[in-house]
């Protein structure tokens, strides 16, 4: 088995299916790439038995077809540290890869190919299309409210919903609830929920652009896999069942602000500096004309903001985690943005004031 390939061309499909490499696994296989030569094409693939990324490219193929496998973190090294347009020559011989390129010689170890996993083949029961500027906004819109190492398992992940044409995806960590809904007249979806584990949609975030260019969705009952013409990507789901998010849902808020959002992340951010650390509270405090936001912590530091407004209510005081709203701020795209409040101890409903995308529910803090 011999080939020759530009290391640009290399490059580009081994840093996609990198992100799949498991770094501390007890299988060592799981540390490798598998490379597979047929006629003038190679397909990489890697693993971590969680998800699967197959990347391709073109080569100069010289000897038989066959297949490897070789050490990923390794060989990315090495390529990345190679001059530009460098030619490279891969010889496969017993145990051994041998890369060749002008004056340099590597020698790798490789195992056998017949060693490294194959997520089982399966059939779809959902598919569509949808562009990469959607799927990436359905995902960026609620990714960050997902938790992380929950017991509850299965909020350590999203739920992404087909319905008609609508398509939607959730993420809650049992203190927020991110929503995002995307509508699309050519689709006519059954109704099907999956969860994608955190590590997935992470993945899914590094591997698409927001262009208008489609990619294919698949949902099985246990995998969700996106096909582009770059990458097949393919990831388990979560075996659970995901909370009736609709019941949260807050209806008894009868106070309605709208300010711009600009303008309210900065004094957030500043004021979220001297608040406490670990728990990141801050009060906010609102009357006709004004809204006074507050943080101390525990050294006896205060941080007073004052924010003009349009509040035709009673004085309200209520406390939050700054974190939990300033990843809403800066998920909405919308320059003005909406909070709909009840009382202090009422979960507040924040969306961009135009679009209404996508919907965002926080609870409050006892301060």
């Amino acid at each position: 088995m011999k080939f020759s390939i530009n290391r640009e061309a290399l490059l580009k499909p081994l840093l996609l299916v990198s992100g799949a490499v498991e770094r501390k696994s007890t299988l060592p296989i799981l540390g490798n790439i598998l490379f597979v030569v047929s006629e003038q094409s190679l397909t990489l693939t890697a693993t971590d038995l969680e998800l699967e990324m197959v990347a391709y490219a073109d080569i100069d193929n010289q000897g038989v077809e066959g297949k490897l496998t070789i050490p990923a973190r390794k060989l990315l090294d090495i390529c990345k540290s190679l001059p530009e347009n460098s030619l490279i020559t891969f010889t496969a011989q017993d145990d051994t890869v041998k890369l060749c390129t002008g004056r340099s010689r590597y020698s790798l170890s490789t195992l056998p190919a017949s060693d490294f996993p194959n997520i089982e083949e399966w059939k779809g029961d959902v598919e569509f299309k949808l562009l990469k500027s959607e799927l990436l906004r359905l995902i960026e819109s609620t990714h960050f409210s997902m938790a992380n190492q929950d017991v509850r398992y299965y909020l350590n992940g999203m739920s992404l919903e087909s319905e008609g044409n609508e398509i939607r995806s959730v993420a809650t960590d049992g203190h927020r609830l991110a929503i995002c809904k995307i509508s699309n007249d050519s689709l006519a979806l059954p109704a099907r929920q999956v969860i994608v584990p955190r590590k997935g949609i992470l993945e899914i975030i590094r591997l698409l652009t927001p262009v208008d260019e489609e990619v294919n969705l698949y949902l099985g009952s246990n995998h969700i896999r996106i096909i582009d013409t770059e990458f097949s990507f393919t990831s388990k789901l979560v075996d659970g069942r995901f909370p009736d998010y609709r019941r949260v849902l807050p209806r008894n808020g009868d106070k309605v602000f709208v300010t711009d959002k600009e303008q309210l992340r900065q004094v957030l951010s500043r004021a979220s500096i001297l608040s406490n650390e670990k728990f990141k509270g801050v009060r906010l405090n609102f009357s006709n004309s004004l809204l006074k936001i507050t943080a101390n912590n525990p050294e006896q530091e205060q941080a007073e903001e004052e924010l003009e407004i349009d509040f035709p209510y009673d004085e309200l005081e209520i406390g939050f985690n700054v974190s939990y709203v300033l990843d809403v701020l800066s998920a909405i795209k919308d320059e003005q943005v909406k909070f709909t409040l009840a009382d202090a101890n009422s979960s507040v409903v924040i969306e961009g004031a135009d679009s209404g995308e996508a919907l965002y529910v926080v609870m409050p803090m006892r301060l």
